[in-house]
């Protein structure tokens, strides 16, 4: 008996044997079969792990982390076939293991998706010349023992999987960036069949709060809607004759209410195209025997949503080949767009709800009075005309705005009052307030609960409000404040069964939108998160763009990648005009402190030995001798050597100028967390022989503990400045 997985015995005799004894269940035990494939998946993870010498995890060495690491490391492609593959093998063997899941249509076509996972594997770490038979179903052959031969097989897998052994194969010597390459170029080009791709479907609207089964939950097995279920219903009939039998590949049902249709293609269809003519053709030729379950018409429609998808996760690249394509049919202006992620079926509710011209219209007719109370928010005109540009950018239907207002004038007084406006219209059901840092979270939740807006009520008391640590929320939630590493660990590194809807928020609001582009390296626990500086900017756009949201973002100073995302700003109001109004003090001129150390930089000899301090451990040592001279120039200083006698010298110079005791705040910017603390306690020394407060000096950092995870190199012998 061949097996489709032979191919692998050439470098990986326990995942051919793996994948066998799967076919050799498939008739006889289903069950057996899907968790065998699922353990088959397991086992080419690992593999990947050993080929590229990768360590497994020690807290979490679980299957679905190891994957997520490999994406992290780059190994795996976010959001691309193999991904979702990987994610499908892996919940279909839990629910064979916790459900007993034993549907025959499953385990085949699982068995498809794990030899195209197999061909994948061989292409990208075994032989990049491979060429794959094509995948035959196992058939049924009553003279063969399939009972003895699994038996043996068995206990040949159970001796194998106790190790995982170093393989050289013919692409050895490839470097994890050119396998990172291959593996997205060799899953780009897999070309899925629509039962396959109808499997990968299930899986992502089960996360999303669907009921769904393409092989059971279908109409032609009987399935029909029912009170209290949210069911996706398979092979639904219409009129249409657009394609051979008129069927949609699925129907959507909040309760007894046919809320949406999808149609789901094969790998590289092109999917605005299937939402234009079929998915439409479906909406408006629905029998007239299911007219019972039609909520209304929209001119000839009788569906009011429209889906249309190749399985894919959204990607930018291939906008047009990936993503969930959806239309709102009640609406003749509205157009076809890409969303990232399904809607859940409240979601689905909530957008049957709205009614976007009368909320603009309210919006448009509520007064600024109650901004400008003095006993309330008492907002300045430049922030009302801020709100106002926002606003009138959000009715004429703009999907992003920016607003640049300059430091100190008042930026987050201005996101509460637009808010409160949006909010009191119903303009917005739930807004997303994102930041990048805990501490600007904890900032605006303490200015959502202190500063008065309407008789004397805070907003936190008007509305409710979840924080920084609230990872769900419900529709009474108004405003939810999270930071872009909590919300990067819920969509891109999802675990769960549960994926928030891209409808989860309607707005969201994104302070100090620069920030995100200038990561500072001091993420402490959630550094893991990001390979480097374009992988954290890359993630920072994802969940920025995975909700079907308006994104409103204020920022200082507009960077080349904050306009990419948000557009350029709708309004204006800069550093020049603030002080010209007289709201900011214009700066002085600039005070260049020159030192030796700053001219000449500090230079080492062959031979001589550093101090070296680890901040992971604490500990001061000896470094090795040098074995070349070794000169550090100023952009260095504090970064990467420490110099207690150049930053006493330049303090003891800025301390003159300073009025410690004065109104008036200075900010001094520390290169990291570890330079701040030296700030810190050399200006306590310095003003300590003035009989002054250790009050006067205080350390803000968004990191107060963890610091730089790099080795700093402390210059105690370096000659006084």
């Amino acid at each position: 008996m061949k097996s489709n997985f032979d191919f692998l015995s050439q470098y990986w005799s326990t995942l051919a044997k793996i994948g066998a004894t799967a076919e050799g269940y498939l008739y006889d035990d289903p069950n057996a079969c899907i968790y065998k494939i699922g353990m088959f998946a397991e086992r080419l993870v690992k593999e990947i792990f050993a080929f590229d010498h990768l360590p497994e995890p020690v807290d979490d060495n679980s299957h679905s982390n190891r994957i997520k690491i490999l994406k992290t490391e780059g190994l795996i492609e976010r959001n691309s076939q193999i991904d979702n593959i990987l994610f499908t093998l892996r919940k279909k063997r839990n629910d064979a293991v916790h459900e007993y899941d034993d549907s025959l249509d499953d385990a085949k076509s699982m068995l498809r998706l794990a030899h195209r996972l197999a061909v994948w594997f061989m292409q990208v770490y075994g032989d990049w010349s491979f060429t794959p038979e094509e995948f035959v179903l196992p058939e049924k052959e009553p003279d063969i023992d399939y009972k003895s031969i699994i038996k043996k097989q068995e206990a040949e897998i159970a001796e194998l999987i106790k190790k995982v052994e170093d393989v050289k194969t013919s692409v050895s010597d490839k470097s994890k960036d050119e396998l990172s390459e291959k593996a997205a170029a060799v899953s780009e080009g897999m070309q899925l069949t629509e039962a396959e791709t109808r499997l990968l479907i299930d899986d992502q609207l089960r996360m999303y709060g669907w009921e769904v089964d393409t092989n059971n939950i279908r109409y032609s097995k009987g399935t029909r809607p029912q009170k209290g279920r949210n069911l996706a219903i398979s092979e639904w009939p219409t009129d249409s004759k657009v394609s051979k039998n008129g069927f949609a590949d699925y129907a959507l049902f909040v309760g007894l209410k046919l809320v949406g249709i999808i149609e789901a293609k094969r790998a590289m269809i092109d999917i605005p195209s299937v939402i234009d003519y079929q998915c439409k053709d479906y909406a408006s030729l629905i029998k007239s025997e299911h007219d019972e379950y039609v909520i209304r018409k929209w001119g000839k429609y009788k569906v009011p949503f429209i889906f249309a998808t190749n399985g894919r996760k959204y990607l930018k690249q291939i906008e047009t080949k990936s993503g969930i394509w959806f239309q709102d049919l009640r609406i003749a202006s509205n157009v076809p767009k890409a969303l990232s992620g399904w809607i859940t079926p409240d979601g689905i509710s909530e957008l049957l709800e709205k009614d976007i011209t009368a909320v603009n219209a309210e919006l448009q007719n509520t007064p600024y009075d109650l901004l400008r109370d003095p006993d309330g928010l008492n907002l300045r005109e430049y922030q009302i005309r801020a709100i106002e540009a926002a606003e009138k950018a959000v009715i004429d239907g703009a999907p992003t705005v920016l607003l640049s207002m300059a430091t100190g004038t008042g930026k987050t007084r201005t996101i509460l009052g637009m808010i409160y406006r949006f909010i009191k219209s119903n303009r917005f059901r739930r807004i997303l307030f994102l930041v990048d840092r805990t501490s600007l979270g904890e900032q605006a939740a303490d200015v959502f609960k202190e500063v008065k807006i309407e008789d004397l009520m805070t907003l936190d008391s008007i509305y409710d409000i979840k924080g920084l640590d609230d990872k769900e929320i419900d529709k009474e939630t108004k405003i939810h404040i999270a930071t872009i590493q909590s919300l990067v660990k819920r969509i891109v590194y999802a675990e769960g069964d549960y994926m928030p809807s891209v409808t989860e928020y309607d707005l969201i609001v994104v302070d100090e939108a620069h920030r995100g582009y200038i990561l500072d390296r001091e993420l402490s626990d959630d550094e893991m998160l990001y390979r480097n500086q374009d992988d954290y900017i890359s993630k920072y756009r994802t969940v920025i763009e995975y909700f079907d949201a308006v994104k409103i973002a204020l920022t200082a100073t507009p960077a080349l990648h904050t306009t990419e995302i948000f557009g350029k700003p709708v309004f204006n109001y800069s550093y020049r005009e603030a002080v010209i109004d007289g709201y900011l003090v214009d700066h002085d001129a600039p005070h260049d402190i020159h030192t030796k150390l700053r001219d000449s930089g500090i230079q080492y000899k062959k031979g001589e030995v550093l101090v070296v301090y680890d901040p992971n451990t604490g500990e001061v040592l000896n470094g090795d001798e040098l074995e070349d001279d070794m000169k550090f120039e100023i952009d260095t200083f504090n970064k990467d050597v420490i110099t207690p006698n150049f930053n006493k010298a330049v303090f003891e110079e800025i301390a003159m100028d300073l009025d410690p005791e004065g109104e008036g705040k200075t900010l001094i910017y520390a290169v990291n967390d570890d330079h701040a603390d030296l700030i810190v306690d050399t200006l306590h020394k310095i003003y300590e022989g003035y009989g002054i407060s250790s009050e006067v000096v205080k350390k803000i950092t968004g990191s107060v503990a963890g610091g730089n995870k790099k080795k700093i190199w402390l210059n105690e012998l370096a000659p006084k400045s």
